[in-house]
């Protein structure tokens, strides 16, 4: 005798979903709680290390010991290695203040707190990235890539007029928003490629595109055609900015930057303003891409425009020095040790605010 499907009852679809959402938001909650626990831990084990070799003496060599002790003890465990112990130290070193609860590490992953303690020296530095991190929910690949690239350094170095086209806080968050110089080492292109070689290489690598140029870009076109009195004019890329809620047209120049440039661009930005955004949107910003710019040069053309443009350089060969290194164990010699010390979700943390349809 077949069994028969019983009647799905009015309702018991939303009450399933919502039951689901509120299963997965527990173990949200359970995952980030015993991760905050395991990072607190560490953080104590490591500064009674500091402590007992400062007031005693002691060498590496009962660090050796007491990880030998912690393995036979807990068997099951990772992380009890002697590199580990010694990140426990650099990382209560690192983070002094006993209210590391409070500090955006203790939310992050072990292996993103080893990234910071390898790759970075500075603590403002160190902070900075970790609360990007969090905020953007960065995997520890992404967070090494981040910091190799030196991308919070870049963020906000642009030359602009915002501050008097833009009224604020807007302004603040769009000049913000630009870095200088944008990074397309990921085309394989030579210092001499045209324009249109870099924007073909833009538009098929769009992903990589976006990632370089921060959260909140959505992709809208490519010589995003115009019509004005007849006439056609085509902006080299089109965006929308989900977070400052904004068209943003990105201009390409292989050559240095020319005073002129900006009077084109604040041409489409006018023809965008009419005839594209719509009466909610902010004021549409443009962005021009030169392969080198005077910052004097750019500031000076820049102050006679009436809409908000900004100016940066962009690298198609990296040029960048490497990261600073810490003066301890590579993350590599920590593989092994570490297994699946991070989270159930892989080694990105979670993500807090991003919106839905933002890149990045």
């Amino acid at each position: 005798m077949s069994r028969t499907t019983p009647a799905i009852p009015s309702g018991y679809a939303d009450w399933l979903a919502d039951i689901k959402a509120r299963v997965a938001s527990a173990r949200q909650r359970a995952a980030l709680a015993a991760n905050a626990e395991l990072i607190r831990l560490y953080w104590q084990i490591g500064n009674e290390i500091l402590q007992r070799q400062r007031a005693a003496n002691w060498g590496d060599k009962v660090l050796d010991r007491l990880a030998s002790d912690l393995r036979d003890a807990f068997p099951e465990m990772k992380g009890f290695s002697l590199a580990n112990l010694k990140f426990m130290r650099a990382f209560a070193q690192a983070w002094p203040d006993a209210a590391i609860g409070q500090q955006a590490v203790s939310q992050l992953p072990w292996g993103h707190n080893v990234i910071l303690l390898t790759k970075l020296k500075d603590p403002p530095q160190r902070l900075r990235y970790a609360e990007q991190a969090l905020a953007d929910g960065w995997s520890r690949s992404t967070l090494e890539a981040n910091i190799r690239d030196r991308l919070l350094e870049r963020h906000g170095k642009a030359v602009t007029n915002f501050k008097v086209r833009l009224p604020a806080p807007q302004s603040q968050l769009a000049h913000d928003t630009l870095k200088d110089p944008y990074l397309f080492d990921f085309l394989g292109l030579g210092n001499k490629a045209r324009e249109r070689a870099i924007e073909t290489g833009l538009v098929r690598h769009v992903t990589r595109f976006l990632l370089e140029l921060g959260s909140g870009f959505a992709f809208v076109g490519r010589q995003y055609r115009l019509e004005v009195e007849g006439d056609e004019f085509f902006i080299d890329l089109l965006f929308y900015h989900t977070r400052l809620k904004c068209y943003v047209v990105v201009e390409l120049k292989a050559t240095e930057f020319k005073p002129e440039h900006a009077g084109q661009l604040n041409f489409y930005l006018t023809a965008v303003d009419r005839q594209v955004k719509s009466p909610d949107d902010k004021p549409t910003i443009g962005l021009l891409l030169c392969k080198t710019r005077k910052r004097t040069v750019a500031e000076y053309a820049l102050s006679g425009i009436d809409k908000p443009i900004g100016v940066a350089e962009y690298r198609l060969l990296r040029d960048l020095p490497k990261s600073l290194t810490a003066s301890l164990p590579t993350v590599e010699q920590l593989e092994s040790e570490l297994g699946t010390v991070d989270s159930e979700n892989g080694d990105k943390p979670k993500r807090l605010r991003k919106k839905k349809g933002e890149a990045g």
